[in-house]
C-alpha cells in the first residue's frame, strides 16, 4: 500500500522504529516489532545512518516488515550518499518490495578528525527537496513522504524560511509530511494555518514521542529546539530528583515519572487527534510493552489477541 494513497482515505495510526546498533541486535527488534504488528498499523517506519552506516540493518528491517504483510517506509538521507549510490540503494529497496520512502538531508556528522560538526552533507544534494526531485525522477512510481518541523528545524534561521523549503519539497514531488516532535498542540494549529497560507495542501502526520523517561525527553526536546509546555514542564519539575536521596526513593522518582509521563503521552495523542492531524506516528523507541500500554490506555487501537 502506498502511504500518499492510504492516508488520503482516512487518518492513519504507524510505528517508527531504529535498527539496533548491537549486531545480535535485529532478533530482538523483530520480536518487538511482532508486538507492535498486533495493533494493525497502516505502516512501520525505519530510520537510515547518516551516510548509511547501518543500510544492511536498515534493509534487513525494512525486509522483515514487509515480509510480514506490513506497510514499510524506509527513512533515507542526503548525508554522504552521491547519485549512483542513491540509484543503487534504493532500487535495493524497492526489489524488497519497499515502495515507501522517507528522503531527508540528515544530521550533519560529526568531523573523525576534528570531532566539529560538519556543515555539508558530503553527499550529492544538500537539501532534501534536491533529492526528493532526484527519487521522483528515477523512480517516478514510488510514494514520498517529506519532513517538517511544527516549531522550525533547529538551523533554520525563521519558521517562514523552513516553511518555503517545506513547500519546495512538495513541488519536488512530496505527498504527504511527517511532522518531527514536538509537544505543544497549539503550535501545530498555528504552524498548519501558516503552511495553509504558503500553498502547502499536503496531509499531516504528527511524530508523537512517549515521555517515558525524564532526562530522555529533556535531552531530545532541547536538541531538536523544541518547546516544553507549561503540563509537561510541570512533570518534570515534581518528578525531579532529589540530590542525595536514596536508591529506593530514585527507583520510586522514575517509576511516578514513567507513570505521568506515559498519562500526558495519551492525553497528547487525543489532543493531536482533536486538532485534526492526519496521522498519528509514534515513536516506537523499539520498546513494545511501553508502546503496548499507550495503545491500549487511548483506545485508539486494539491489541489483535
Amino acid at each position: 500500500m502506498k502511504i500518499g494513497e492510504l492516508i488520503k482515505q482516512r487518518m492513519t495510526f504507524s510505528f517508527e522504529v531504529f535498527p539496533p546498533k548491537e549486531d545480535d541486535g535485529v532478533p530482538g527488534l523483530q520480536v518487538e516489532l511482532k508486538e507492535l504488528f498486533r495493533f494493525s498499523p497502516d505502516f512501520v517506519s525505519c530510520t537510515y545512518g547518516a551516510g548509511g552506516t547501518n543500510v544492511g540493518k536498515s534493509m534487513e528491517i525494512c525486509k522483515f516488515i514487509t515480509d510480514s504483510a506490513v506497510t514499510c517506509m524506509s527513512h533515507f538521507t542526503c548525508i554522504g550518499n552521491k547519485k549512483r549510490e542513491i540509484l543503487e540503494i534504493i532500487k535495493s529497496y524497492i526489489d524488497l518490495g519497499i515502495e515507501n520512502f522517507l528522503p531527508m538531508r540528515g544530521d550533519f556528522p560529526k568531523d573523525p578528525q576534528t570531532g566539529k560538526t560538519r556543515t555539508t552533507t558530503g553527499g550529492d544534494f544538500e537539501h532534501a527537496n534536491f533529492l526528493i526531485g532526484f527519487l521522483k525522477e528515477n523512480f517516478p512510481t514510488i510514494s514520498m513522504g517529506c519532513a517538517g518541523y511544527v516549531e522550525k528545524h533547529i538551523l533554520a534561521p525563521s519558521l517562514e524560511s523552513d516553511i518555503a523549503f517545506l513547500k519546495a519539497k512538495q513541488d519536488a514531488g512530496a505527498e504527504f509530511i511527517m511532522l518531527q516532535l514536538c509537544h505543544d498542540i497549539s503550535a501545530f494549529s498555528r504552524f498548519r494555518e501558516k503552511c495553509y497560507r504558503a500553498g502547502i495542501r499536503l496531509p499531516m502526520v504528527m511524530g508523537l514521542m512517549p515521555v517515558l523517561s525524564r532526562d530522555s525527553i529533556i535531552n531530545m526536546t532541547v536538541s531538536n529546539g523544541c518547546s516544553i509546555p507549561p503540563e509537561l514542564a510541570a512533570i518534570i519539575g515534581k518528578y525531579t530528583p532529589v540530590r542525595g536521596a536514596s536508591e529506593a526513593v530514585l527507583r520510586e522518582t522514575t517509576a511516578d515519572f514513567k507513570k505521568a509521563g506515559m498519562e500526558y503521552t495519551v492525553k497528547s495523542l487525543w489532543g493531536y487527534m482533536a486538532a485534526g492531524v492526519d496521522g498519528i506516528h509514534i515513536y516506537a523507541l523499539n520498546r513494545s510493552a511501553d508502546v503496548a500500554k499507550i495503545m491500549s490506555d487511548s483506545g485508539i487501537r486494539s491489541r489483535n489477541e
